[in-house]
């Protein structure tokens, strides 16, 4: 009887044990199985966002590649405008025009100790055509760089037509080498290299229009160094035929030359300056003439200098700009002195019987100047000028009638200029000086227009 209970126990318990786990397989199926539909669910998700990630891929290389065959396009445009460049110089006409009023006449100007040449001189009287230029330059290949600057001049009513600058300069020599080679103006000084329309007056300071007539260019050969240093340092020479003003006369060899040294930088971001020291030289000068000022002479006597001329030169620029953008408001500073000493003979051509004078010349000069652009379009500035002379010789007549004697005056100018510049071709400005070059003291007034025509490179700092 035990037996067969506990045995029908046994059984009943197995039953139930049977009967549990039973139910817990059922439910570890169930969650297997739910657990199993969840990762199909993300496997399919991670499927459609690694579908759209690579979607995504392939148009953002498409991107690329439309935008990297706009840079070839882009690049073949630059190449071809380039190469047409090569052929087709860049060509600008700087208009230049003014009118003039002079208290004295014009014909009747000098300087007293100082023999003039070239375009000194007070110009044209009334309305006038001015310095009117016709550029051409362009990169003729890799290696060279070409210009030429023809200049319409009104004098006496006509038109002169002159080549003023033409010469090739080297682009690819390295090491801060650069060779210029023609006609050029001469680096000596700050204010000769610009071109008379990148001018701050509308005319030349006295010392330029006492020792070049008003600039000193001539055909020859430059070479310049710019040294790889944070300060700027540029060092050159130049070797010219020396056939005109202040040199003279025919050379078939090198008949002056000049050395020059520039030094510059920057002071913080709002200031910078810069400058420079020249030496000009010409030995063995035959037949230099000059328009000279004649005092009862001969109308005929034009005034002939052989013998040597040396010049040395230096000069200061500051420039000023807030924030070191100068776009609506800039200061510049403008300081230069000259000293020339000459050593010859001095005679009064087409004399009967020839006049003739030992020469010891001795000239200098300076000016200084100050430009400010108050507004965006507007800028006012103020120079002052004064020549010094101390010229002997064993005929003081002589000396007298070539204009070389000083006549006891200190030539000096006062001059103040106002201008409207609508944008970098447009120019307007008045300008008044008070004359004391000469011992007719006179006030002279100039209204100037200068308007750039086509593709102008930029000026010089």
């Amino acid at each position: 009887m035990r037996t067969t209970l506990l045995a029908t126990v046994v059984v009943a318990v197995l039953n139930v044990n049977s009967v549990f786990a039973a139910s817990d397989i059922e439910l570890l199926k169930q969650q297997l199985g739910v657990l199993k539909s969840n990762y199909e669910q993300r496997i399919v998700a991670l499927e459609k966002r690694l579908e759209q990630a690579e979607n995504k891929a392939v148009q953002a290389s498409d991107k690329v590649q439309v935008v990297e065959n706009k840079m070839v396009q882009q690049e073949k445009k630059v190449a071809s405008f380039s190469t047409k460049s090569n052929f087709n110089p860049d060509i600008s006409l700087i208009l230049d025009g003014r009118f003039a009023s002079f208290d004295n006449e014009a014909d009747d100007y000098e300087l007293p100790g100082f023999a003039l040449g070239g375009e000194a001189g007070l110009g044209e009287e009334g309305f006038s055509l001015g310095h009117t230029e016709l550029v051409m330059s362009a990169t003729i290949d890799n290696l060279f760089f070409g210009k030429a600057t023809i200049v319409l001049d009104d004098h006496d009513g006509e038109i002169e037509l002159e080549l003023e600058e033409a010469y090739i300069q080297t682009l690819g020599l390295g090491h801060g080498v650069t060779v210029k080679a023609g006609r050029f103006a001469s680096n000596l000084g700050y204010l000769n290299e610009q071109h008379e329309h990148a001018w701050d007056f509308a005319d030349a300071p006295l010392i330029y229009r006492g020792l070049f007539g008003n600039r000193l260019y001539d055909d020859g050969v430059q070479i310049s160094y710019v040294a790889p240093t944070d300060l700027f340092i540029e060092v050159g020479a130049e070797a010219f035929r020396g056939s005109r003003f202040p040199a003279g006369g025919e050379q078939a060899d090198v008949g002056a030359w000049t050395a020059y040294a520039n030094v510059g930088g920057d002071i913080g971001i709002e200031h910078s300056w810069q400058m420079g020291v020249g030496h000009w030289r010409a030995d063995d000068i035959e037949d230099r003439t000059s328009g000279g000022h004649s005092h009862g002479g001969g109308a005929d006597e034009i005034p002939s200098f052989a013998g040597d001329s040396h010049i040395n030169a230096f000069d200061v620029v500051y420039k000023w700009a807030p924030n070191g953008n100068p776009k609506n408001r800039n200061f510049k500073f403008q300081f230069e002195y000259f000293e020339r000493e000459e050593d010859g003979v001095v005679a009064l051509l087409n004399s009967a019987p020839l006049e003739e004078t030992s020469y010891d010349g001795d000239q200098s000069g300076w000016y200084a100047q100050g430009v400010y652009q108050f507004k965006p379009q507007w800028r006012m500035g103020v120079r002052y000028d004064e020549l010094d002379s101390s010229n002997s010789g064993s005929d003081f007549d002589v000396l007298g009638e070539a204009g070389l004697d000083n006549e006891g005056h200190t030539p000096k100018r006062f001059s103040a200029m106002l201008e409207w510049v609508p944008s970098e071709f447009s120019r307007i400005r008045l300008q008044y000086n008070h004359d004391e070059s000469y011992e007719d003291t006179g006030d002279q007034l100039f209204i100037q227009y200068t308007h750039s025509l086509g593709s102008h490179g930029a000026h010089a700092f």
